[in-house]
């Protein structure tokens, strides 16, 4: 009884009693316990071993660290740490079933389900470190499945390749963004000019032409242009058609001109009931969002509603960059953030309006009845929020806070967190893969555990008395906190901003203390008074307030992002960034000495990044459709466009901390001839010595690209000598320049750094020159060539469906070349399976209504 009380009271941070032990007892005690031969402590009814035998962990360690490692693993037992990580197994399981190449036979995996759970019970009290075992291996297995049968559960038709049509269907959602372009969500009822064979469900088509919005739920008919969901825009990167396979995306796209509205048939209009909820809700928030951009106007009504409803394609470019750089894009999302403080806005209003009636208080549950408004509040708030993963987590997190409250038991817990997760992964174990997942996740795990650590501190350390000024407290109090919570967030996302998007704002804090507390007594608490007086016609007031505060956040965050602060980390090795998530997490879930645990992956996983070898750059980038190409240089990069792509670009700049942007130039008739003449090229030679040292023409900027299908034109036999000779010019002229060499709507000519000639072409009627002429060709339309006769490598749109993005390395020094005296190469492809059901539309032929095999085609090392 004496160990039980002692161990008790080192454990029992929550008891109310603390009973002091005589330290001779207390070492009498342990002594027992040590001599013993197999020592156990008897808890809540249930016998643990905690203590080795001589020769196990005393012999190592000493009996009393032994000791101490079991008190803290009953400690952590005692106080429901087991739970915590039945999301984390289950999750674990979920990212390892996306990992494989292809999907396990769904048999093997419930009979292994089975079996791990029988043998986790069979053997809970006889054998308790087998038992855990079982019970993790059936944890794994059961995200596995769990995840097997949400693809089951999608089973969304992705599109195949491009293609023009003709399309009708139903509107389910609308958002406009800046420029005033609508971006429409339509379920596909048919197609026509041509009839897809294998039609997707869903699309999102952009309509960029000024037009009469289309209502949600009415029908919609125009030509329009779609594509397959993006793929990696490099290896390793953000895979969109996984994205939009879990949510039912199948194309995307655009309309050529304006969309109408049409009628539907009867039938084709009839919906259940779930369906005419969903779009009940979308009228709701499509109707919010334009009263709320409206009243108040520009970026600061752009902003207003998406902390209502989340719709943010209406904030300029320039406005999401000045939050991303400050720091403070976290509060375009719905999170436990604004969730938090709409729910809390709304108990301390309503609890303070009932308080001011004479007698509510002392005869009613006041706090009880505010809990019951603020779960309708935070209901209401979810519907018309768009169902992000992190607003479901907080909405989840909130209710069960306020449950709490109804029922007087704890708030704020670990334990509410790893039920949260528990429910998503059960719906939606595609989520665990997403930065949404698992940044909000991390953050609000290291908000719990950094303040119940902080709550811990502050109990222990010594207080001042003296005559401290109120108001200074409290405004020490809020400074404190607003700085505690930013710190907190930054550390615990920051592995994942690197990882995600290669990026962090450096002066992050500095942007949230300086708007966070605008946002938490402003913005939030007018949004709430808004809303419900929103029905009444009343919220002209609160929406004005809350327009104001939403401007001194965006002056506040272009001002720290004038300060220059982001840091581009560049790619992160995947071991490094497993290691740190995992290290992370075991320190914020463990409460005792086990948390040092923790510290081994952490500094693991930086030493990965410290210590790895020195990796060969990539030299040739090739986008997904091959209509971009770069020259990769240290910390530069030419391309074949003047004005890349932002969302191609942009990552790659990231990913590979590339720096200044070199433009094509382009060769005009004149410069051809001056180039001919003053390297005495002609009729197929190859001589281009002379050009060093040559006047380079001007950048001149490149035009529009033509639209259409794609044209046969026959080969001219001057043409083609012409351009040979251009080409043999144009390279030696980059190699000079470092930057592409265009001849508008023919080729650009490029060399990499290893002396690779890279020739980027349009028109198809020169790919006999080209492949003589260079070591890589890139065309970006659809051939039956799949090889160069003369040994290039050859690049085209039908290569690209199968292998996605291109990013192709050097070969090592001691193998340059090949038996041609071709310079060796190393690709990396984006896509490296086509048998997961999110890219194995990549294997679709129209022709024959089949999916071909194609091992051959995933992967190409340049032999």
């Amino acid at each position: 009884m004496p160990l039980d009380m002692a161990g008790a009271g080192a454990m029992g941070e929550g008891n109310a009693t603390k009973v002091a032990i005589p330290a001779a007892h207390a070492a009498r005690s342990l002594q027992s316990l040590q001599t013993a031969s197999q020592p156990t402590a008897i808890t809540g009814g249930r016998t643990v071993v905690f203590a080795a035998r001589p020769g196990g962990l005393r012999r190592w360690f000493g009996a009393p660290l032994a000791s101490g490692w079991a008190a803290a693993w009953q400690c952590e037992r005692d106080h429901g740490s087991v739970f915590l990580f039945v999301p984390v197994f289950i999750g674990a399981g979920a990212w390892c079933w996306y990992a494989l190449a292809r999907d396990p036979p769904l048999a093997p995996l419930l009979i292994g389900l089975i079996g791990c759970g029988f043998t986790a019970v069979a053997l809970r009290y006889r054998q308790p470190l087998l038992s855990v075992v079982a019970h993790a291996a059936f944890l794994l297995l059961l995200g596995m499945t769990l995840s097997a049968f949400e693809s089951w559960r999608v089973s969304t038709v992705m599109l195949d390749q491009p293609v023009t049509t003709t399309i009708k269907g139903q509107v389910l959602s609308s958002e406009a963004d800046d420029r005033g372009r609508m971006r429409y969500r339509v379920a596909l009822l048919s197609t026509d000019g041509p009839t897809l064979r294998r039609p997707p469900g869903h699309i999102s088509l952009l309509a960029r032409s000024p037009h009469v919005p289309v209502p949600i739920g009415s029908g919609i008919v125009g030509r329009a242009r779609l594509n397959p969901p993006s793929g990696p825009a490099l290896p390793g990167l953000n895979d969109f058609a996984f994205d939009a396979y879990f949510a039912g995306t199948g194309a995307i796209g655009y309309f050529y001109g304006k969309p109408t509205a049409t009628e539907l048939n009867p039938s084709a209009r009839g919906e259940t009931v779930s369906a005419a909820a969903i779009r009940m809700v979308a009228e709701w928030r499509s109707a919010v969002t334009q009263h709320i951009r409206g009243r108040i106007g520009g970026d600061a009504g752009a902003i207003s509603a998406a902390l209502i409803t989340a719709e943010q394609r209406g904030i300029s470019p320039e406005t999401v960059e000045a939050l991303r750089q400050s720091g403070l894009a976290h509060v375009l999302a719905i999170s436990g953030l604004n969730m938090a403080l709409a729910a809390g806005t709304f108990l301390v209003g309503a609890r303070l309006l009932l308080a001011l009636v004479p007698g509510a208080a002392e005869q009613f549950p006041v706090k009880k009845i505010a809990a019951v408004g603020g779960l309708i509040t935070v209901t209401l708030y979810i519907m018309i929020s768009g169902g992000a993963v992190s607003a479901i987590r907080s909405w989840l997190m909130i209710v069960v806070m306020l449950f709490a409250v109804l029922f007087d038991r704890t708030a704020i817990s670990l334990r509410n967190v790893a039920l949260s997760a528990l429910i998503i992964l059960a719906v939606t174990p595609s989520a665990v893969t997403g930065p949404g997942f698992q940044m909000s996740y991390a953050a609000t795990l290291g908000l719990v555990a950094g303040y119940g650590a902080w709550r811990d501190w502050s109990a222990r350390r010594p207080r001042w008395i003296g005559d401290r000024s109120r108001v200074l407290s409290v405004a020490s109090a809020l400074v404190g906190g607003i700085l505690l919570s930013s710190l907190i967030g930054g550390v615990a996302t920051l592995v994942y901003s690197i990882g995600h998007f290669h990026r962090i704002p450096a002066y992050g804090l500095a942007g949230n203390l300086l708007a966070m507390p605008i946002i938490s007594f402003l913005v939030m608490p007018m949004a709430v008074i808004a809303m419900l007086l929103m029905p009444f016609g009343l919220d002209g007031i609160p929406l004005a307030i809350m327009g104001r505060g939403v401007d001194w956040i965006i002056a506040m965050a272009n001002w720290v992002a004038g300060w220059g602060g982001e840091v581009v980390t560049g790619r992160l090795p995947p071991l490094a960034f497993t290691l740190v998530a995992a290290g992370g997490g075991l320190v914020c879930l463990f409460r005792t000495r086990f948390a040092t645990i923790g510290l081994l992956p952490l500094v693991f996983g930086v030493a990965v990044v410290a210590v790895r070898p020195s990796d060969v750059p990539p030299e040739v980038l090739v986008s997904k459709d091959g209509r971009l190409v770069a020259l990769v240089m240290p910390g530069e990069a030419a391309t074949n466009r003047s004005r890349p792509p932002d969302f191609i670009y942009d990552q790659w700049r990231r990913a590979l901390r590339l720096g200044t942007h070199r433009s094509p130039m382009f060769l005009t008739d004149g410069d051809a001839a001056q180039w001919r003449t003053a390297t005495g090229s002609g009729a197929g030679t190859h001589r281009s010595e002379g050009l060093v040292g040559l006047a380079v023409p001007k950048v001149r900027p490149q035009g529009r690209q033509r639209r259409g299908m794609d044209r046969e034109v026959a080969p001219d036999p001057v043409a083609i000598a012409r351009a040979r000779d251009d080409m043999d010019s144009a390279f030696a002229v980059a190699a000079n320049d470092k930057r592409f060499v265009c001849r508008r709507k023919e080729w650009c000519a490029g060399t990499a750094p290893s002396g690779w000639r890279v020739l980027v072409l349009e028109d198809p009627a020169l790919l006999g020159a080209a492949c003589d002429r260079a070591d890589l060709v890139v065309i970006s339309r659809y051939i039956r060539m799949e090889t160069c006769r003369s040994g290039a490598k050859l690049v085209s749109a039908r290569s690209l469906r199968r292998t996605g993005a291109l990013e192709i390395t050097p070969r090592p020094a001691d193998r340059p070349a090949d038996w041609t005296g071709r310079l060796r190469y190393s690709v990396r492809n984006a896509v490296t399976t086509h048998h997961r059901p999110w890219s194995r539309h990549r294997l679709y032929d129209w022709r024959t209504n089949t999916f071909f095999d194609s091992e051959n085609a995933v992967s190409d090392n340049g032999e």
